[in-house]
């Protein structure tokens, strides 16, 4: 990395989470400089119902950018090589405010289950087939829509401010744009449109039957950009010296994908969390899923829109955290890796883990979570290595829908989250889905793909090819001999999951 000198210019990329606000400097070569996190308080109140204070979500990320700044002076360098800022953000928490940038209620998170009856009712009416059709998405209280609609039925300063016209909505992106331009940007990008129940992916904007559906046809809702746009101009309330241009804008799995090179249909990335998301491009057409997938917008430039099929899963490391916590199997997840590999096979132990229900592509949220083939010779060991098999065994399930919905194979997969540090599972995967799986070893991989996105508006980078020559010190995971062993126990698998269907 010699050849870039002091001279850089210097991206800064906030990361909006949900439970914290990262915010990261990056040089041209994609190389971390500074980097701070602050830790953001969530209300979780009583019916499921999860909120956060909007002021308090702005303050949050204005402290983490300034410590990061503190953190970049600290080492020598100068704030006016900061050129321009890319934002990703919690997907699906939205904010309603009034002109002044004044909240008109507290922001209510994607995690929030209140309109679980509205989701319901609109099911009766037989308005699900036409919202799917249109939006990618199905009807749930994950996405923003539906609890808009709560908001809108059951406040009535709400209901009075947007029938009035007098309410501005917003997903986290385009509340924080608001507010660091002082209300001159009111604009969000494709990616957080797409998971609103408001956006039309086949026109690639509002939906404005869906709305008057709704009776949600006065509110005000931001210009749709692509996420490598110029959004506007901050200082980011008076924190740097000069206006830089914020140049991307998207939604953090989205932001995770572009980081990690999903740049062409047939790449996925899997973030293994506590549950797990996968995000497979499949190009520049919308194809909707019957196989229990989402249709969503997979990130845009001004030449460009890709689109991707997403996969939840409910139980990823939650499984492993269950079988520490409640059963005293191990001290530290980390050993799991070592008590798996001392196995040459599984037992004939399968894990299902539908502790809170099975996800894409079953979708049987009222199932029970299951452990089948005991005898009196399975060990902890067996347990271990079931609830490891069973991450990739979901992984599988999702791919082999995604990709009879598309007809396209999945050519290489790019991991990341906690689970990817097991070597074990990622080996397991790479044999049971025949193709290479890559982890690229860093961390903010969602803060990397807003500061890419920014990057190739400002001009920072000319193209992907560009992009691609980034951070290639990445790990790579080929399938193994032992292949034959793991197809055979998928077969295993698919018995376990049709057991008690």
């Amino acid at each position: 990395h010699l050849k870039f000198n002091i001279q850089n210019k210097m991206l800064l990329s906030i990361d909006q989470g949900t439970s914290s606000t990262k915010t990261l400097l990056f040089d041209e070569a994609g190389q971390i400089l500074a980097r701070a996190s602050e830790p953001l308080k969530t209300a979780y109140l009583a019916d499921g119902f999860v909120e956060q204070d909007p002021e308090e979500v702005l303050s949050n990320v204005l402290i983490s950018v300034e410590k990061c700044l503190t953190d970049f002076k600290s080492k020598g360098y100068d704030l006016s090589l900061i050129t321009a800022c890319g934002i990703s953000n919690q997907r699906e928490t939205f904010v309603l405010w009034d002109k002044t940038g004044k909240p008109l209620y507290n922001a209510v998170v994607w995690q929030c289950k209140r309109s679980v009856s509205i989701c319901e009712r609109l099911k009766q009416e037989g308005l699900e087939a036409e919202i799917t059709q249109k939006t990618g998405l199905i009807l749930d209280p994950y996405f923003s829509g539906t609890k808009l609609l709560w908001l809108y039925e059951n406040n009535p300063e709400v209901k009075e401010a947007i029938d009035a016209g007098k309410a501005y909505f917003g997903t986290i992106d385009t509340w924080l744009l608001y507010k660091l331009t002082n209300g001159k940007s009111f604009a969000t990008d494709h990616t957080n449109a797409s998971r609103t129940l408001f956006f039309n992916l086949q026109t690639q904007r509002w939906d404005r039957a869906i709305l008057e559906n709704f009776g949600l046809s006065s509110l005000n809702l931001a210009e749709i950009k692509p996420s490598s746009a110029y959004f506007g101009e901050t200082n980011l309330n008076g924190l740097l010296p000069q206006d830089i241009a914020i140049t991307g804008m998207i939604g953090d799995s989205h932001a995770a994908a572009f980081g990690e090179g999903c740049f062409s249909a047939g790449t996925a990335k899997v973030t293994m969390g506590t549950g797990c998301s996968i995000l497979m491009n499949i190009g520049e057409k919308a194809m909707p899923s019957t196989k229990g997938m989402m249709t969503t917008v997979c990130w845009s430039t001004e030449k460009r829109t890709d689109f991707a099929l997403e996969g939840v899963i409910v139980s990823c490391g939650a499984t492993v955290e269950w079988l520490k916590n409640e059963m005293g199997l191990f001290e530290n997840s980390r050993e799991t890796e070592a008590m798996a590999s001392s196995l040459s096979d599984n037992g004939g132990v399968y894990l299902v883990p539908a502790f809170s229900g099975l996800g894409a592509p079953h979708w049987q949220m009222n199932r029970k979570a299951s452990i089948v083939g005991l005898t009196f010779g399975t060990t902890k060991n067996h347990l271990v290595r079931a609830a490891l098999e069973s991450i990739a065994y979901q992984v599988k399930d999702v791919i082999v829908a995604m990709e009879a919905d598309t007809g396209i194979s999945l050519t290489e997969i790019v991991v990341d989250g906690g689970i990817s540090a097991n070597r074990f599972v990622m080996q397991f995967l790479a044999d049971l889905l025949g193709i290479p799986v890559i982890n690229i070893g860093i961390a903010d991989v969602s803060a990397l793909g807003a500061a890419y996105v920014a990057g190739l508006k400002s001009g920072l980078y000319t193209d992907f090819e560009q992009l691609k020559q980034l951070n290639n010190h990445k790990t790579t995971v080929t399938p193994s001999v032992e292949r034959a062993y793991a197809l055979e126990a998928y077969q295993g698998w698919q018995r376990a999951i049709d057991a008690n269907e």
